[in-house]
């Protein structure tokens, strides 16, 4: 069976995390590649799903890990740009729950300087839907180009956005500003419990997923951690629970949980418009696959997804 095929759109990070030293005055790290966009890429063409990347790639020592870890992994790099600026890096410290906080060197980097031409010779033909989010999306000078891409793609392939907040690179109120737009153009809106809080402080899930429904995001999903996901198709909802895992940490397990969905949706032929055909059944289908994308990703270091034939600890009659 061939799958149709997912382009993603975004940044590729090298994500650093912090390990002990030989000496107390020295910083060991250990770098990993990252960048939500480029996880989901990853996760998807593991799955087994057609991946297509659209990145700014560099020509420094951690863009060739990226296009290691990308090729690796099955991610078509063909319309990846040769780019002169920098890689973007993230130094990552883990909390006891595994939880990752961020530092950023961004600056100048060099996956934010799209342009109209860059994007303008890309062939959507045969890619049903288009992916994107985070940074890139919200990061100047190269978000208004991201935008005018997905503006032009949304005719033929569905629109898929995760806004993955992050107020240390972008202020908060940039992300809101924009939101409402991005709706607009997306049929799929994923986000983290910690991004709602971000984006509408105070404001219950359920009427977060009416005001976004209201702006013209058809299926919202809201992830939330050992709590599940909550999935809101056109107001109706559904809850499904997270699988429990032993957690490593929980680098990469939103990006992993998007492409579990956009997989999911994928095999069952919904993608390619604006999700006509999808029935809450089928949401919280996908949604439960995703939970399993997710947990995996949570039981080993840094942004690192399951392959397809790894989900069979968590298979169940019918998952694709």
């Amino acid at each position: 069976m061939t799958l149709p095929r997912i382009t993603v759109l975004g940044e590729c990070v090298a994500d650093a995390f912090t390990e002990p030293a030989s000496t107390r005055n020295e910083l060991a790290l250990r770098v990993l590649p990252g960048g939500g966009p480029a996880n989901t890429a990853v996760a998807l063409a593991r799955l087994g799903t057609p991946a297509r990347f659209l990145a700014r790639l560099s020509g420094d020592v951690f863009a060739r890990l990226f296009r290691a870890h990308l090729e690796a992994s099955g991610v078509d790099l063909s319309h990846a740009v040769q780019a002169a600026e920098p890689s973007t890096l993230a130094v990552a410290e883990l909390d006891t729950q595994g939880q990752a906080t961020f530092s950023f060197h961004a600056q100048g980097t060099a996956d934010w300087q799209w342009t109209s031409a860059e994007l303008a010779g890309v062939d959507l033909a045969g890619t049903a839907c288009v992916h994107t989010g985070s940074l890139a999306l919200a990061k100047e000078p190269g978000a208004a180009v991201v935008e005018d891409f997905l503006a032009a793609a949304a005719p033929r392939a569905t629109i898929s956005i995760d806004p993955n907040v992050r107020p240390l690179l972008v202020p908060p109120e940039v992300y809101r500003a924009r939101l409402a737009h991005w709706c607009g153009l997306a049929d799929v809106l994923r986000l983290s419990e910690d991004d709602l809080e971000l984006l509408l402080p105070g404001t219950p899930p359920e009427q977060a997923c009416d005001i976004w429904h209201a702006a013209g995001a058809r299926l919202v999903v809201i992830t939330r951690g050992a709590d599940g996901a909550l999935a809101s198709l056109d107001g109706e909802r559904v809850r499904v629970p997270a699988v429990a895992t032993p957690v490593v940490d929980t680098v990469g397990a939103g990006d992993s949980f998007t492409a579990g969905l956009l997989h999911h949706l994928g095999t069952r032929g919904l993608l390619g418009g604006r999700l006509t055909d999808l029935r809450l059944e089928d949401v919280e289908a996908a949604c439960l696959f995703a939970t399993r994308v997710a947990a995996l990703t949570c039981s080993v270091a840094g942004p690192n997804p399951p392959w397809q034939d790894q989900l069979a600890q968590f298979a169940t009659a019918g998952d694709a």
